[in-house]
């Protein structure tokens, strides 16, 4: 694993909330699980380069990206980024490094299907119908 992908005090924020490693089973074990370091390189490759999941190469990182894919998948789902993002903005809260008068706050990421809810009358943007020629 390449040392930048991962730094220190990047880890000793992140490994405290990571959820502990499944038991592995007695009898057929499987493969030894990569740890959570050398997965969240992975991830952060990805983030950087742009590179698609399948195309992370392994010999750099030190997993293959279904791998890394895998664990962002697991640790998404437990909660992770929001308690990272959090502990974050405490962190700079307390350091008094966090002015939030000049910010931005962008809501396109919320799905409003349909054009989401309102009770006026939205025009149609299409084109009129043809007059009758009857």
């Amino acid at each position: 694993m390449r040392a930048d992908l991962v730094p220190d005090d990047l880890w000793e924020r992140v490994a405290p909330l990571l959820p502990p490693a499944p038991e592995r089973r007695r009898r057929h074990p499987g493969r030894l699980r990569v740890p959570d370091r050398i997965a969240l390189a992975g991830v952060l490759y990805v983030l950087r380069t742009g590179v698609a999941w399948r195309d992370v190469p392994a010999e750099t990182v030190g997993c293959s990206g279904v791998t890394a894919w895998r664990r962002l998948r697991d640790w998404t789902e437990a909660g992770v980024w929001p308690r990272l993002h959090a502990d974050r903005l405490t962190e700079l809260r307390r350091a008094d490094l966090l002015d939030l008068d000049d910010c931005a706050v962008d809501g396109s990421h919320v799905r409003a299907p349909k054009g989401g809810i309102t009770s006026a009358h939205r025009p149609s943007i299409g084109p009129a119908p043809a007059p009758s020629t009857t």
